[in-house]
This record gives C-alpha cells, structure tokens and sequence, in this order.
C-alpha cells in the first residue's frame, strides 16, 4: 500500500512511501505526545535538538520529527535544496514553540486559525519560494512543501488533528498550506525581519495564526487615505472576532497599492497610524450586532471603540502581483493569547 504524489507544475515526482516506513518515520514522534487530553510541554522543546557546530548553537529537528519532514517533503515531489527547504522548517518551529506564540491557544481553538509562514531574505529566492502572481495559490512547490510540512509535524507530533486537539468549527484552507515570501525586490519601505531587528542579508521565517483572509479591493483611489479607509473597514467588521482592542492583524500590500503608498509620500508608520485612528466602530454599532451586552444609550452613537491600541500590531508586508487593484488583510487570533514572532533561519 502506497500514498503521497507531487504537487505543483510540472512533471510528477512519483516519490511514492510505503506505509511500513511512514510508520518506522513517526514511531517515536508519538513518543512526545500521548493521546490524552493535551501536550506535555516538554513535548514541544522535545521537536527539537541542539547542537553546537564551529561554536554556534544550532537548532535541528528531532530524529523522528526530521523523519516526519523529509518525508512529507518526498511526498510532495520536491527534489530541490532539501537542506534548505528543512531549515526553514526548523525555523517555523522554533516559532510556533516560543513562549509569545504560546501554540495550543490558536492551533486548538474553534476560531481554526492558518499558521501563515512569511519567508524574508535571501533564503526564499534560493528555494524558489512565490513572493509574486498568484502568491496565495497553487503551483509553487517550494510554498507548498514547506508548509504542508509544517502542517503535518503539528498533526502527527504536536497532536493537532481535527477531532483531537484542533477543536475548530469550521477551519480554513490555509490550513493545508500557508506559506509565502515578502516581495522585497519591489518594496517601498524595509522588510518584515529587518523591521523586526535582522539584517536584510539574513533569512527568517515569521508564524502568524491568521483567523481568514480578506481581499481588499480599490481601483479608483489616487491617494493613500481613500485607499486605507477600505483597509480600516475590512479590519474592524462587526464579525471579526476581536473588536476590543488586542488584536493583531497582518495587512498585505500587492503592487499597485504599494507603489500608491510610496509616491505619497506614506511610509510604514503613517499607514499604521492612519489605520489605527479609523479601524473603529461605535458602541452603538456594536450593540446593535449583539458584539456588546445591553441596549443603546445616549451617547452610544458617538462612543468609539478602536480595534487597534499598538502600532506593532499591525503587520506590513508587500507581496503578489504588480498589477492588479487588489491588496489583503488577514484578521489575527488576537495579541491577548498569542503573537507573531520571527525566526531566523540557521543558527539559534
């Protein structure tokens, strides 16, 4: 018995595993979480081992974690750069395992939140990672791999499988797959990881648990403020989650937008601004949605409630196609019970 063909374009990888191996790959990755009701913590420092190469310490996965991704890799046809393709890996679980992403909160709640994966540095153009057209979508192997194979060490090592710890109502498809990198070739401002204190020559890899993504569309605004004004209503919508001020959302700028932003004159912190003073809804709004107990007051209609308090929570990336009016936010778990961090990809 036989499973697991390639994905993407171009020709098939029939890379295909015997379930006998795919077994003798996880066996001692169930080790590190039993079929109870949770995860030991010791669980997810278990994902990886260090050790110290020319006086550096370095993080690797696991022997029967990097078991579990060479294989998914082989399953999905990908034949390049395996090395590479596996520190980004490392990277990403290093980040779902730090204490700020603070895992089982997102990857179990019933809101069924993606782990989206921003790649930044040189490291996505070695591998091929899409950073351009069609950046969310089907036909890169690089993008799909690394993902998929983070996905399936949460499943079958962390134990987040639907049924069992992944408790969500509905889920999204980025829970197949969610990975991509910043366009920084055609970028008005400085990346995500140089913003976040590396160097631009460095690689890194960010999480993020994302609830959903919205495309944000405008073809007609010349200016930035019409433009965000669209931005700051599709954050603060009466059904997202968290309209109370510990939210973090991931705001994703394609090209035309980007370009807009720069021939204003508008850099990363006047956006930020722009988007925190109207992503906003009335009490009386909120009340009327039942987002908020009890009746509308006097007062109510005039009462603001921000969905941004901090600057920082707003994530700013650049990435798909260059032409097209269409940008995206992706709406967080919430900086209340988790946060986005940055790894870099090599040694700890």
């Amino acid at each position: 018995m036989c499973f697991g063909r390639g994905l993407g374009t171009g020709p098939v990888n029939r890379s295909w595993a015997p379930v006998s191996a795919w077994q003798k790959a996880t066996k001692s990755t169930y080790a590190f979480c039993g079929k109870s009701t949770g995860c030991p913590k010791r669980s997810l420092s278990g994902l990886l081992t260090r050790f110290t190469w020319r006086g550096e310490p370095v993080d690797v996965l696991a022997p029967g974690v990097l078991a579990l991704a060479i294989l998914s890799m082989s399953m999905t046809g990908l034949a390049i750069a395996l090395v590479i393709l596996i520190a980004i890996v490392v990277a990403a679980v290093r980040g779902l395992t730090h204490p700020d992403f603070a895992y089982h909160g997102p990857a179990s709640s019933t809101g069924g939140s993606a782990i989206v994966l921003i790649v930044n540095g040189p490291i996505a153009g070695t591998v091929g990672i899409n950073s351009g057209n069609n950046v969310f979508g089907q036909g890169v192997r690089a993008n799909a791999t690394i993902g998929r194979a983070v996905r399936l060490i949460m499943m079958n090592v962390m134990n987040t499988r639907p049924g069992l710890l992944d408790r969500a109502t509905l889920g999204n498809p980025g829970k197949y797959s969610f990975c991509f990198a910043e366009n920084e070739e055609n970028h008005p401002w400085e990346p995500l990881h140089v913003e976040r204190g590396l160097r631009a020559d460095q690689s890194a890899v960010t999480v993020y648990a994302s609830n959903s993504l919205c495309q944000v569309y405008n073809q007609l605004a010349a200016t930035p403020e019409p433009l965000l004004l669209c931005f700051a209503d599709a954050l603060c919508n009466l059904g997202t989650p968290n309209l109370r001020g510990y939210n973090q959302s991931l705001i994703v700028f394609a090209g035309e937008h980007a370009e807009m932003l720069r021939q204003g004159g508008w850099g990363k912190r006047e956006v930020r601004a722009f988007l925190i003073q109207h992503a906003r809804r009335t009490i009386a709004d909120l009340k009327r949605a039942g987002r908020r107990p009890g009746p509308v007051e006097p007062g109510d209609e005039t009462t603001w409630k921000h969905a941004f308090e901090n600057p920082d929570d707003l994530l700013i990336v650049c990435a798909g196609s260059q032409g097209g009016s269409w940008s995206a936010c992706l709406p967080g778990w919430g900086n209340k019970w988790t946060r986005s961090v940055t790894t870099p990809v090599g040694p700890a």
